[in-house]
């Protein structure tokens, strides 16, 4: 795929699934294989896993919108760094929901395969998004 190949799909797939609210969209942009890598010593999410992961994010923060501020791309990669806007309106990791507006940074790297997402890695600063709903986290732990 070219380089505005690339960039229309994440676009789209930043439309569907984030702006328009529907998580579900995303089997439509990923690989049967796909894999979300939210750590390095976690195993990584398969499709149904990122999509119960997408589905819990967006039901606790039901008005969420993502705008993307900068992308690369190379060869079949795309990162990308944008910005989460919503209101915590539902449960996330066990801190009930606050009506608390949030504004969170993330940074994402997607390797593309035949059109379609088949593995990410990166995601929300968690320990913003936390603290910013209220939340605690020990960072020495």
């Amino acid at each position: 795929m070219t380089e505005p190949d690339l960039r229309t799909l994440l676009d789209r797939y930043i439309e569907a699934v984030w702006n328009q609210g529907n998580p579900a969209a995303v089997t439509d942009f990923i690989t049967p294989g796909y894999e979300r890598h939210l750590s390095a010593t976690a195993p990584p999410l398969d499709a149904e896993g990122q999509l119960r992961r997408l589905k819990g994010i967006q039901a606790a923060f039901p008005d969420a919108t993502i705008t993307v501020e900068d992308t690369v791309i190379k060869g079949d990669f795309i990162a990308f760094r944008s910005v989460m806007r919503g209101t915590h309106q539902g449960e996330f990791m066990g801190i009930p929901a606050t009506g608390r507006e949030i504004e969170v940074g993330l940074l994402d790297l997607i390797r593309v395969e035949d059109g379609r997402f088949a593995e990410q890695w990166g995601g929300p600063d968690l320990f913003d998004l936390v603290r910013q709903i209220g939340g605690t986290v020990d960072a020495g732990s």
